[in-house]
């Protein structure tokens, strides 16, 4: 069983890192601490800065204040080893369309300065974990997107890194080729890599990511466990299904809230979906001498913690309640 996050050795941190634009401020001072053998999500509308705190944690253009270590690396005076340590998927492939996949991954190989029977052995390797071997000898051009996404996170592999970083990677898939690239991001972490993940679905993050912050307005305004932060929105509620419409009335006066539906002879008690919460309610039913048929839990979404602390659009302000 792997350790606890919170006794984990730091991938990656961050204090005060700031970045400006002209007159637009685009990092305002965000922390961050990532424990090894994570994946961190960074949310945030578009144009947050999530790709300028990608850039930044990953060398490519500097911060104008604060400091950062990555793999235990300063990230201003040692950039050499810090490069040594990560690998970096942007938003646009990086996958060469005039070579075949296998020669893409032979050039990197060859940057990276393996010898000739080594970089062979690598892009084996890799061609075979990431199912590309009926392609190996196709142009990329001829790929799909999913091929795409995935010879260029196998080009992100080539140097073996500890840390990635993913920028949105399954923006433009179709739903199989995300799940794909889902599966690929758990086993990496598997594998004891460490992961920052930028991504536009926020069910991605939820189903992937141990820890999830939101940026907005240039800061971090949520940072937590995608349980954690579901919790700091109101609405969440406990379901109780009961055999008949007495043991519904029953467990109605003994709890008293909640909403009914006496056709579906169910109870809605307002709770935060937390083992504590339903354990309660649960407790005080049997008390009572209620047998409760079916329970479900009903929680907010992260769609609902981003649209709470970032704000809806004014489009939507109009559409939704």
């Amino acid at each position: 069983m792997p350790p606890p996050l919170t006794t984990r050795p730091a991938a990656i941190t961050a204090t005060g890192l700031r970045k400006s634009y002209g007159d637009k401020t685009v990092l305002d001072g965000i922390d961050l601490d990532i424990p090894q053998g994570t994946i961190f999500s960074l949310l945030g509308p578009n144009g947050a800065g999530k790709t300028t705190a990608v850039q930044i944690l990953s060398t490519l253009i500097a911060a104008d204040a604060g400091d950062a270590r990555i793999a235990g690396h300063d990230l201003r005076r040692e950039p050499g080893k810090v490069r040594a340590a990560i690998g970096v998927t942007g938003q646009f492939s990086a996958v060469d369309n005039l070579l075949t996949g296998e020669e893409n991954l032979l050039l990197m190989a060859d940057l990276y300065g393996f010898g000739r029977r080594v970089a062979r052995q690598v892009a084996a390797g890799l061609v075979e974990r990431f199912d590309l071997a009926e392609a190996a000898r196709r142009p990329a051009s001829t790929y799909s997107g999913g091929m795409r996404r995935r010879l260029d996170i196998a080009m992100t592999l080539v140097g073996n890194p500890r840390i990635i970083f993913l920028d949105e990677p399954t923006t433009g898939l179709d739903p199989r080729s995300r799940r794909g690239m889902w599966e690929i991001v758990r086993e990496l972490v598997a594998d004891g890599v460490t992961v920052f993940l930028t991504t536009q679905y926020l069910d991605e993050a939820d189903r992937l990511a141990d820890r999830v912050a939101v940026l907005s307005g240039g800061k971090l305004v949520a940072q937590g466990t995608p349980a954690e932060l579901k919790r700091l929105v109101p609405g969440g509620h406990v379901q109780l299904r009961f055999a008949d419409l007495g043991a519904l009335e029953r467990a109605a006066r003994t709890l008293g809230v909640g909403a009914r539906d006496d056709d579906a002879l169910t109870l809605h008690v307002p709770g935060d979906g937390s083992l504590k919460s339903v354990r309660a309610v649960l407790d005080r039913v049997d008390a009572a001498g209620i047998e409760v048929e079916g329970l479900g839990i009903e929680t907010p979404d992260l769609d609902d913690v981003f649209f709470a602390v970032t704000g809806r659009p004014d489009h939507e302000k109009a559409t939704t309640r």
